[in-house]
């Protein structure tokens, strides 16, 4: 297996990988390409619980969904959203005081709300969708990650020593394979998806220009809440 699947596997979820794969050198970068395969993992993980969980009452079940969702990727995006609510709240469109936000560990009101929000209409919309929801469950990991290595390619990263600086000499054409599959895949999830699909394009682009306008570009922060705002726009554009 690649090592840099290894990498993106133990960075982005809790799927247990040997710990030497990490000290290679170029790993790291090698991983971005495999991100949207994550994704596709982990969907595929939650498509199973789903379908185990499909005769039981919709409201536990999207909970346990929901649970399962922050166990298997480590809570990480969650992190950077509240990190980032904080930030952008707290920064008062000051760029420095910004970054200094999102470097302090502790969540503030802001960073509290948006987790609550985010995870309050991810279980609304997995209540909503008829179970077993497979194709939601598919397309909202594989589009959330997708749509980090396509920042990565689109956007400047802004922290010298942060942890992005390692994906900066990933290979570009294999990025941009891997999301063009990714966007394959989601056309080939039907109508809703394709809804689903131009409304990510939307929060991406809102996104981006949002990290540039205040930051320059983006840090890992404010990936984690871009991963976060699409797998919500994928469930919540799929219930609706």
């Amino acid at each position: 297996m690649s090592d840099g699947l290894l990498v993106a596997l133990g960075f982005l979820s809790r799927i247990p990988v040997p710990a030497g794969v990490f000290a290679r050198p170029g790993a790291q970068a090698r991983s971005l390409p495999w991100y949207p395969l994550v994704g596709l993992i982990i969907g595929t993980l939650l498509g199973v619980l789903a379908w185990v969980l499909q005769e039981s009452p919709p409201l536990l079940g999207a909970a346990l969904l929901v649970g399962a969702w922050a166990w298997l990727s480590g809570g990480l995006h969650l992190d950077g959203l509240a990190d980032t609510a904080d930030a952008w709240v707290g920064g008062m469109g000051d760029r420095e005081r910004t970054l200094a936000i999102m470097k302090d560990p502790r969540s503030g009101p802001a960073g509290v709300v948006a987790l609550a929000l985010v995870l309050l209409l991810k279980f609304a919309a997995l209540a909503s969708l008829s179970a077993p929801a497979l194709v939601p469950l598919l397309l909202a990991p594989l589009l959330g990650r997708a749509a980090l290595t396509a920042a990565f390619l689109s956007t400047p990263y802004v922290r010298a020593q942060g942890m992005g600086t390692a994906l900066a000499g990933a290979s570009r054409w294999a990025c941009v394979l891997a999301v063009l599959i990714s966007l394959a895949l989601t056309v080939i999830g039907g109508r809703r998806a394709c809804w689903a699909l131009l409304a990510v394009a939307v929060v991406f682009w809102l996104w981006r220009h949002a990290c540039l306008a205040r930051l320059g570009g983006m840090t890992g922060d404010t990936c984690g809440a871009l991963a976060e705002w699409v797998e919500v726009t994928v469930l919540v554009v799929m219930a609706l």
